[in-house]
């Protein structure tokens, strides 16, 4: 049987590669978190002085549970993709690393206090990363747990950067095609249309306005990659023709 959908360790490290952190629980307290999350799915923290973690030695280490959302703006309104919690433990980035760690940051999290971080003074901002335990994921209707291995061994959608422009573009300027190919795909009427995911199996449409249905449309064969997935997209967005 032909694959329809993302493994749902891929599409976990994909949600994770476009999520932000909420908050971070440390000592059985939680506060608001800043950050971002890294090329190799670990969540970087950036710690403002007077946070729980400030205080952390860099030699140390200590246990923290993260939680992360990945959202969907649609019409410039925010939606829920999939939250994430992800237990493990904190330490410093290293000096060496930090000014990349600040840079992946500021992709998702713009501060100011990212430019104190990087000059490394003790009183000023600090950078954490986290090396995962175990993730909890809730997407959708689907929701579980995977451990390390399977989270950290897994990469994302490899195309997900084309993708994510190519579901802008469409949500942006193609609405009124999308809505008109879903019609013609499910003999039903659809009175609105947003891509909702794309990926290198398939796409899901966010159909309907007062209770919006998620319709997955798979392609014959797996986007290999960026001109594979327009072709695939081009012929969806035709199936109104």
């Amino acid at each position: 049987m032909p694959v329809t959908v993302p493994p749902i360790s891929e599409r976990i490290r994909s949600l994770a590669s476009a999520a932000c952190p909420t908050h971070v629980s440390l000592n059985g307290s939680a506060h608001a978190a800043r950050g971002g999350v890294d090329r190799d799915g670990r969540p970087l923290l950036l710690v403002k002085p007077g946070e729980p973690l400030h205080g952390v030695p860099a030699s140390e280490d200590v246990v923290v549970t993260v939680d992360l959302a990945a959202t969907r703006s649609l019409g410039g309104v925010d939606h829920p993709r999939g939250l994430l919690k992800m237990q493990g433990w904190a330490q410093a980035v290293p000096a060496a690393d930090v000014r990349d760690a600040a840079v992946t940051v500021a992709g998702r999290c713009p501060d100011e206090a990212l430019f104190a971080a990087v000059e490394g003074r003790p009183e000023g901002p600090r950078l954490f990363r986290v090396d995962v335990g175990f993730v909890i994921y809730l997407t959708g209707d689907e929701s579980g747990m995977l451990d390390a291995e399977d989270y950290l061994g897994t990469e994302p959608d490899p195309i997900m950067e084309a993708a994510e422009s190519m579901l802008r573009h469409v949500n942006e300027a193609h609405r009124e095609r999308l809505r008109r190919s879903v019609e013609a795909l499910t003999g039903e009427p659809a009175a609105d249309a947003w891509l909702w995911e794309l990926d290198r199996y398939g796409a899901t449409v966010r159909a309907g306005a007062e209770s919006p249905a998620l319709i997955r449309i798979p392609w014959p064969v797996p986007a290999a990659g960026p001109r594979d997935l327009e072709r695939a997209l081009g012929h969806l967005m035709g199936s109104c023709r």
